[in-house]
């Protein structure tokens, strides 16, 4: 957490300075770094089936920084990792103008996580699914987008694969299923 910190703090100066000129390498490695050093992941749903899918890739993507080691969702495992869905229901979050955001920012009240996927709706009804990988401060690392699922015709599940997989990709990790 210590070297997104600084690069965080060091994109302000330089924005700040107006001399930023887009990513460099050491940004996108304290975001891939932060991901797969994270110990305790919440994702922001209640819904089995969508916690599933998001549980299943980022064990790949911890499965392969870890050398293979066991994750599980307990808490006394040896690499001391928890996956867990968030224990509250977050259907308030679509009366806001980002549900997606929202159903982050209650992970993020409402938990200790290292790390936070929230997916949802990206504005008003109809606007498509935005999915979101957040800090435990609540800042945006990563997100896809999907259009609605009238225009698409695939299930929730496929979609949230799809959304994960492009948000893990925009930031260079790659993971095979």
């Amino acid at each position: 957490m210590e070297k997104i910190n600084k690069i965080v703090k060091n994109s302000y100066v330089q924005s700040l300075e107006n001399c930023r000129n887009g990513d460099r390498i050491e940004e996108i490695e304290a975001i891939q770094n932060l991901i797969k050093n994270s110990k305790k992941i919440v994702v922001a749903t209640s819904n089995g089936k969508k916690f599933k899918v998001v549980k299943n890739i980022i064990l790949k993507v911890l499965d392969t920084h870890t050398n293979h080691n066991t994750i599980s969702n307990c808490k006394n495992n040896q690499n001391n990792i928890i996956i867990e869905m968030l224990d509250i229901c977050t259907n308030s979050a679509d009366l806001t103008r980002m549900p997606a955001l929202t159903k982050g920012m209650i992970a993020v009240d409402t938990t200790n996580a290292d790390l936070i996927i929230a997916r949802g709706r990206l504005g008003v009804a109809g606007s498509g699914s935005l999915l979101l990988i957040m800090d435990g401060k609540g800042r945006i690392l990563t997100g896809a987008m999907s259009p609605s699922s009238i225009i698409h015709n695939e299930s929730i599940e496929h979609k949230i694969e799809f959304e994960l997989l492009k948000a893990l990709e925009k930031i260079g990790i790659m993971v095979e299923l």
